[in-house]
């Protein structure tokens, strides 16, 4: 994951790692997706409800804006390229629409700083997007009946160095 490129990762393990979710309708997972995005396709499938949590392109945006959007009402201003994936997530999706397995699907991304190799770290500006992609995320997760609990207080930066733990 490289820098910004690797938000989706880095904040779905923030969250997996500081918070607990129940409901007595739903369940959740939180998958890392990697960067084959058609793999995932069988993965995707399973579900009912899918949130993507990714970084985008955006006419007009600025580096750590974060959009939340239905996948059925895509603006036109987003693309996906320029990203670390070998197929786009853009067209993962549209291929399972193809078939017709693509459950509801929302998209939770931030416009990135850089890609950078030799780098895990995030920028500035995109850790001063992750409250606001909480928000997002959570107030998805309460209107679908999730009750949500802190359980931990680990930093972004603290997660990024488990993952690399874990990684290497």
């Amino acid at each position: 994951m490289f820098a910004d490129e690797g938000v989706g990762v880095h904040f779905i393990n923030f969250i997996k790692n500081n918070f607990s979710f129940t409901s007595s309708i739903h369940s959740i997972d939180f998958i890392d997706g990697g960067t084959m995005a058609n793999l995932l396709i069988p993965i995707i499938a399973e579900y009912d409800f899918v949130v993507i949590v990714d970084c985008i392109d955006a006419d007009d945006s600025e580096i750590g804006d974060v959009y939340y959007f239905d996948f059925e009402a895509m603006p036109k201003s987003i693309s996906w390229s320029g990203s670390a994936h070998e197929i786009e997530m853009l067209q993962t999706l549209q291929m399972m629409d193809l078939t017709g397995d693509r459950p509801i699907t929302k998209i939770l991304a931030v416009v990135p700083k850089r890609i950078k190799p030799t780098s895990f770290s995030l920028s500035d500006e995109i850790k001063k997007s992750l409250p606001i992609m909480q928000k997002s995320l959570f107030d998805e997760l309460s209107n679908l009946g999730f009750a949500i609990q802190q359980t931990k207080n680990l930093s972004i930066e603290e997660i990024i160095n488990l993952w690399q733990k874990e990684q290497f």
